[in-house]
């Protein structure tokens, strides 16, 4: 491999883990590292699925209608973030799913396996300039996207039910749609501006996330799942 195509491979691969590594160790009471791994590489599974219905619609974006660009858009973001969430939700009927803040967890851990994937190919696809700033920016983008669903998916413990879920996912379709229409417009200061105000949104929705579960969290303590898992690994040691 050419040197050039291995230095944005190797960003691809720091940034991700790196996010990873930011996410995950905000949860008081740490998932299994298997658990991560397997929720990680479903991720990974679902930009190949995803990829594959998405081949399809290539030709339709560039479509001189905007009605049928913008459905284009729309669609992309629901397959994307349709198998993203599904690949989150092979973690929740685990024992060690037992709080809110899990679901913030493996939603974030399938999006960033979903954007390693895509970064590599993008990379190779269109070379190394283009795969070094796809990684800086797509990386936390689709990790942003995802946590609306994180929180939809923590929302199970407080029995908030299938409607609540549906919203989560909603609203991670949607910003990845219109994040994503905005890239392909017209470059401009609108255009940047747009970009700052969704990007700034995303950020405070992920916050606002966090912050309720880490509220929950300091409220009820650790889960008895937790607190097994602790006494089991002090037993042998």
């Amino acid at each position: 491999m050419r040197l050039s195509l291995a230095l944005p491979l190797l960003l691809s691969v720091a940034l991700t883990f790196a996010w990873l590594w930011f996410f995950v160790r905000r949860d008081r009471h740490p998932e299994p590292l298997w658990l991560l791994a397997r929720t990680f590489a479903w991720g990974m599974l679902a930009w190949v699925i995803a990829a594959a219905f998405e081949a399809s619609l290539g030709h339709w974006l560039a479509s001189p209608l905007p009605l049928v660009a913008a459905l284009v858009l729309l669609l992309t973001a629901l397959l994307e973030e349709g198998f993203k969430f599904v690949a989150a939700t092979t973690a929740i009927t685990e024992l060690s799913f037992d709080e809110p803040m899990d679901g913030l967890v493996y939603a974030v851990t399938a999006a960033l396996g979903f954007a390693l994937m895509e970064n590599v190919t993008y990379t190779l696809g269109f070379g190394s300039g283009a795969g070094a700033w796809h990684a800086v920016f797509a990386t936390l983008a689709h990790a942003l996207f995802s946590a609306p669903q994180g929180y939809a998916l923590g929302g199970l413990h407080w029995q908030r039910g299938r409607a609540w879920v549906v919203r989560g996912l909603a609203v991670s379709v949607i910003l990845h749609a219109v994040f994503n229409g905005l890239l392909v417009g017209s470059a401009g200061w609108p255009q940047l501006a747009s970009l700052g105000v969704i990007t700034l949104m995303m950020i405070f929705l992920a916050g606002r996330y966090y912050l309720a579960f880490e509220a929950h969290a300091r409220q009820f303590g650790p889960s008895p799942y937790f607190l097994h898992e602790q006494a089991q690994k002090r037993r042998s040691s």
